[in-house]
């Protein structure tokens, strides 16, 4: 593999996760078959209408970026992991940042990463891999069974490890009031979740 669908590069601040308000460069890869109803980046869903770009091309972009004051590299998507993942890391690695992956964990990892967010979908569930890898549990939140379905991956995550367990986070939908009530008050609730929230929306930065 030389290349991979992307959907777009760019250098912007970190506006999720544990990581959020740090420096990054992002490379977004295309296609998606997870197809949850309230994504933001549907555009991202169709491979075929995305080009292809070489992997050296990715490379000299990201080099560019770490000159530029880039804290890490956020391979997300899409779902990234629908595509095998390992060259793209090798070639990166020697880059020297950090390599971050945004997943649901729908297919087995590929590539190593620094730091892996894992965003489960109660459609379509993770494989057992990802969860015992990932550092951080990220759920979007819109409705009571979102905050079950939260504690069941929560759970699933500390049975899949023999150390320390994934950041806990709960991220309330975009524009869902009923969302971030819920999430809120979990997380008043339940001091071992924290509380997630989309930053660069607010900021008005990609």
């Amino acid at each position: 593999m030389n290349s991979l669908p992307v959907v777009e590069t760019f250098r912007s601040i970190q506006g999720e996760g544990i990581h959020s308000g740090r420096s990054a460069f992002f490379i977004r890869l295309a296609g998606c078959n997870v197809a949850c109803s309230w994504c933001d980046t549907k555009h991202s869903w169709p491979q075929s209408a995305h080009p292809q770009r070489s992997l050296a091309e990715l490379s000299a972009e990201t080099a560019a970026a770490a000159a530029d004051g880039a804290a890490f590299v956020v391979i997300t998507g899409g779902e990234p992991l629908h595509h095998n993942l390992d060259e793209l890391c090798e070639i990166l690695a020697v880059l020297g940042l950090p390599l971050h992956l945004e997943t649901s964990g729908v297919d087995p990892l590929s590539g190593k990463f620094d730091w892996i967010s894992l965003s489960p979908k109660r459609h379509k569930p993770p494989c057992n891999e990802l969860l015992s890898c990932c550092d951080e549990l990220k759920l979007v939140v819109h409705e009571a069974a979102d905050l079950e379905f939260a504690e069941s991956m929560a759970a699933a995550n500390i049975a899949a490890v023999n150390q320390k367990s994934a950041a806990l986070l709960l991220q309330p939908g975009a524009d869902c009031p009923a969302g971030r009530d819920l999430a809120i008050n979990y997380v008043l609730k339940h001091p071992n979740w924290r509380l997630s929230l989309q930053t660069h929306k607010w900021l008005g930065v990609q």
